[in-house]
């Protein structure tokens, strides 16, 4: 088969379509034939050499898909060849072919087209396990959600709103922030002429944010806390911002609130299976009758996933940037 192989960290010009051995779908995995996968900031930094694939999980970038099953391995149940699937994954998604624990799938929602399921598994995953599972978003409750136009912030402000929150954003330019109000975002906010600490406190009536999902890490650390409600949970899931900064535990300690920091890849095949159940749960019924629905900015060949990784370096899209994979 053919995969986006990346034979030495660099910029986009690094990624190569070429030969590579066909996966092979061992205990408690499918083969899927890849239909689509979709660009995620860790490919960015798998390219760049920075966010090396876990162990045993495929060296190919690609952390979701969508596409058919074409073979099922010893003690799968559940699931036949022929399937319509998309799929959360280690790796390998930039390929023809990739080998799925089978907890790790998610059948295409009704109403959505094989290659757009492929922008849902990853976005969805992370929404879901932070928002909800961790930081137990409820309703009449106050959602501030950094990169409001991004994959992640786009199903973020559809999932807060579709559980009964206001949902506040973070975007740069009143182009984005349009895009995010027309997904039902309450508060906007550009990041680049206004400051959220104030914005949430003065949409709130001085209350503050009850979650807030960041992308940011270090820069916007302290200022996060600030803007927190009393017992609010801050979700940190990305560091764009850096991975260093004073905490001032006073502050947080005097709001009753918590941080947590979670990655998704690197989580135990029983963790990722439990995330995919309460997203199948949860989330597909909303897809389906089209509460939530998949935001794609633009889709590329595999073959231009150079192209495609200059789009999101450049934080130019809204929603997700997806890659079309030819058949095997």
């Amino acid at each position: 088969m053919h995969a986006i192989t990346i034979e030495q960290p660099g910029g986009p010009e690094a990624l190569v379509w070429t030969d590579v051995p066909d996966p092979v779908a061992g205990e408690g995995e499918v083969l899927v034939e890849v239909a689509a996968s979709a660009v995620n900031r860790a490919d960015l930094l798998q390219r760049q050499g920075f966010y090396n694939p876990p162990p045993g999980a495929s060296p190919h970038p690609g952390l979701e898909c969508s596409g058919r099953i074409s073979a099922i391995g010893p003690g799968v149940s559940g699931w036949a060849v022929g399937d319509e699937v998309c799929a959360l994954l280690s790796g390998g998604g930039y390929a023809q072919r990739v080998a799925v624990p089978a907890g790790q799938l998610l059948p295409v929602p009704a109403g959505v087209d094989l290659v757009t399921a492929a922008s849902l598994p990853e976005a969805a995953a992370t929404v879901w396990s932070n928002v909800f599972m961790v930081a137990g978003l409820r309703p009449g409750e106050t959602l501030l959600v950094h990169g409001g136009s991004s994959g992640i912030g786009t199903m973020a402000i559809q999932l807060g709103k579709a559980v009964g929150a206001k949902v506040a954003v973070t975007a740069g330019g009143p182009q984005k922030l349009a895009r995010c109000a027309e997904l039902g975002a309450d508060v906007l906010i550009d990041y680049r002429e206004q400051d959220f600490v104030e914005e949430i406190k003065a949409a709130t009536g001085g209350a503050g944010a009850d979650v807030i999902l960041d992308i940011m890490g270090a820069k916007y650390l302290d200022r996060n806390v600030t803007a927190l409600a009393v017992n609010g949970r801050l979700a940190v899931i990305g560091l764009q911002g850096g991975v260093k900064a004073e905490l001032n535990l006073a502050a947080l300690m005097g709001k009753r609130a918590a941080i947590t920091a979670t990655t998704l890849r690197a989580r135990p095949l029983e963790e990722k299976a439990a995330i995919v159940a309460a997203v199948r749960e949860h989330v597909w019924p909303l897809v389906s009758t089209g509460r939530v629905r998949p935001v794609v900015h633009e889709t590329f060949p595999i073959t231009e996933a150079a192209e495609a990784h200059r789009v999101l370096e450049a934080s130019s899209h809204v929603g997700k940037v997806l890659l079309t994979v030819p058949a095997a």
